[in-house]
C-alpha cells in the first residue's frame, strides 16, 4: 500500500510542479523574463498570492497531516479548478518557444533525479523529504537563467559579426517613446522598391531580440537593415547601439511612457540619446519637438554628430497638412520647392513619421518624384489607426497604440463621425496618472459611450469621465457580446490600446 501511494504522490508532484512552473513560465514571459518586473511591476500583484504562494504554504503546511489527504484534497478540488479557470481566462497564453521549453526540460530532469531521491528514503521521514519539493523549481529556474545568459552572450556575438561582416549594409535605427514601429514600417514600404531592406517584425527591440532576429533572419544580401530600439532602464539603448552599430539613427517622440520604469522625463531623455552611441553613425534624425538632455553633451556620445550638421530636425518645414477619416495630405518644403505628399493612412502623426521616412528616402539617394508616388501608396498598418466599414459600423482599429498623442489623435479622428460614438479601451499602461486623467477629459467631450477593458484605470475613469456612460468589463470574452448589446447602425467604434487580461 506505501508503495501505491508512492505512485500516486509522484503523479501529483509532477502536476503540481507543472503548475508552478507554467506560471512562473507565463509570468516571465509577459515581463520579458526579468524577475524583478514580475515581483514589482505586476498589475496584479494578488495573482501570485493566490496562484504560487497559497499553493506553496498549504503544501508545507497540510502535507504531513494525515498522509497528505488535506494537501489532496485542496489540490483536486481547489487549486486545479482555479488554475484552469485562470488559464482559460487568460488572452495572452504561454507561447512554447524553444527558451521555454528548455525551463521546462530542466524542471523536468531535476524533478526526475528527486523522486528517485526520495524513493530511496520512503522508511525515514517520507514527509520531511517533501519540503524539497520545490528543488527542482528553483534549481531549474537557476540552470535556465545560466544558460540563457551564456546564449544570449553567443548570439550576440555572432549577431555583432554578421552586421559588421556585411559591409555594404546601411543599419537605421529608430527609438522614442512612441511610434517606433509604425516609423519603422512606413520607412520600409517606401524604400523596399529601391533597396533590398530588411525590418525587424512585429515590435522586436531589445538587444536579446534583435541579435536572434539577425541571425535567424536578416538575409545576407539585405542592403538596407531598419530596426527598433526600446528600452525600459538607462544603457539599454547603448547596449543596442553597439550591436548594431547604425549609419542613421531616428528620436521619435519622448514622452511620459514607461514612466514608472524611467522615474523622471530627463532619465527617458538621456537613456533615447544613447542611440549616438554608434561609432559609424553619420547623421541623427530628431523629432523637433523633443528637448535635449540637460547639460548634453553630443560630442560626448559622438563626435561625427553637430548640432548644425548632422542633426537634422524633423519635420522642418510642412505646411497646408490635412488630417481626415479619408487620410492625410500635406506640403514638405525640399530644396527650396514645396512638395506635395498625400496617403490613406490616418493620424496627424503620421505625417512626423512619414516627413523623417522622406528624409532618409531622400539621404539614400531615391529620386523625389518615386518617393511621392511611394508615400501615396502606403498600406495601413493593422491595428494602428486602422480604419474598416462594416455594413453597420466604422470600426477604428488602434490597438496597438498606447501613447497619449496617438490616443489622443485618435478620438479627434473619431469626433469627426457624425453619428454615435463609442469607445473600448483599458486606458493608458504604464503611464502618469496625470496622463490618464487628461486621456478621460477627451473621452468625455467626445464619445457616447466608454466601455473600459481593464481595472487597472477603472477607478481614475469612473470618476473622470461624467457625461459619457461607461460600461467595466475585466473579462474581455463578453466585450463582443457587450457591443452587441450597446451598438447601434451607424456607430463609430474606437479600439483604443489593447492590454492584456494580467494588466
Amino acid at each position: 500500500m506505501l508503495y501505491f501511494y508512492h505512485w500516486i504522490d509522484i503523479l501529483s508532484h509532477f502536476l503540481f510542479v507543472f503548475i508552478l512552473t507554467y506560471y512562473l513560465a507565463i509570468n516571465l514571459q509577459w515581463y520579458n523574463y526579468n524577475f524583478f518586473r514580475v515581483i514589482t511591476k505586476h498589475h496584479k500583484f494578488e495573482w501570485h498570492i493566490y496562484y504560487f504562494a497559497v499553493p506553496i504554504i498549504l503544501f508545507i503546511i497540510f502535507y504531513p497531516l494525515y498522509n497528505g489527504l488535506i494537501f489532496y484534497l485542496y489540490f483536486l478540488f481547489i487549486m486545479l479548478p482555479l488554475s484552469f479557470l485562470w488559464y482559460h481566462q487568460m488572452d495572452k497564453k504561454l507561447v512554447w518557444t524553444k527558451r521555454i521549453k528548455r525551463l521546462f526540460a530542466f524542471v523536468l530532469i531535476l524533478l526526475v533525479c528527486y523522486e528517485i531521491i526520495l524513493s530511496f528514503n520512503l522508511n525515514s521521514n517520507y514527509f520531511l523529504w517533501h519540503a524539497w519539493i520545490f528543488t527542482p523549481i528553483i534549481a531549474g529556474i537557476i540552470c535556465s537563467i545560466c544558460y540563457e545568459w551564456i546564449a544570449l552572450r553567443i548570439y550576440i556575438r555572432l549577431a555583432k559579426k554578421k552586421i559588421l561582416d556585411m559591409s555594404d549594409l546601411i543599419v537605421i535605427a529608430i527609438t522614442g517613446s512612441y511610434g517606433k514601429t509604425s516609423i519603422k514600417n512606413i520607412i520600409y514600404q517606401i524604400i523596399k522598391y529601391d533597396f533590398k531592406a530588411y525590418a525587424t517584425p512585429r515590435s522586436v527591440n531589445t538587444n536579446k531580440g534583435l541579435a536572434i532576429d539577425i541571425n535567424a533572419s536578416l538575409p545576407s544580401d539585405t542592403q538596407v537593415y531598419i530596426a527598433e530600439a526600446g528600452a525600459r532602464n538607462k544603457g539599454d539603448i547603448a547596449e543596442i547601439s553597439n550591436l548594431l552599430n547604425q549609419h542613421y539613427a531616428v528620436i521619435g517622440k519622448i514622452g511620459n511612457a514607461h514612466i514608472e520604469y524611467f522615474k523622471n522625463i530627463q532619465n527617458t531623455i538621456q537613456t533615447k540619446f544613447e542611440i549616438l552611441c554608434s561609432p559609424r553613425l553619420k547623421k541623427l534624425f530628431l523629432q523637433k519637438d523633443n528637448k535635449l538632455p540637460d547639460q548634453i553633451d553630443i560630442a560626448k556620445y559622438n563626435s561625427n554628430i553637430s548640432q548644425s550638421k548632422n542633426l537634422i530636425l524633423y519635420p522642418f518645414q510642412i505646411r497646408n497638412e490635412e488630417a481626415n477619416l479619408s487620410g492625410i495630405s500635406f506640403e514638405m518644403l525640399i530644396d527650396s520647392n514645396w512638395c506635395y505628399f498625400s496617403t490613406t493612412l490616418l493620424g496627424r502623426f503620421n505625417i512626423d513619421n512619414i516627413a523623417v521616412a522622406i528624409l532618409l528616402a531622400l539621404e539614400l539617394g531615391i529620386p523625389l518624384g518615386k518617393i511621392q508616388e511611394y508615400v501615396k501608396n502606403l498600406e495601413p498598418i493593422p491595428h494602428r489607426l486602422f480604419k474598416m466599414i462594416t455594413p453597420h459600423k466604422i470600426i477604428l482599429d488602434d490597438s496597438f497604440n498606447g501613447n497619449l498623442e496617438g490616443m489622443t489623435e485618435a478620438i479627434r479622428l473619431a469626433s469627426l463621425h457624425e453619428g454615435r460614438k463609442i469607445i473600448v479601451t483599458p486606458g493608458l499602461v504604464e503611464y502618469d496618472e496625470e496622463s490618464n486623467i487628461k486621456l478621460c477629459e477627451k473621452i468625455d467631450d467626445v464619445f457616447d459611450l466608454a466601455i473600459i477593458t481593464s481595472s487597472l484605470n477603472a477607478r481614475l475613469f469612473n470618476s473622470h469621465i461624467s457625461r459619457a456612460e461607461k460600461i467595466f468589463i475585466e473579462d474581455k470574452s463578453v466585450l463582443e457580446d457587450t457591443l452587441a448589446q450597446t451598438g447601434k447602425n451607424g456607430d463609430l467604434v474606437l479600439f483604443a490600446n489593447d492590454a492584456p487580461n494580467y494588466i
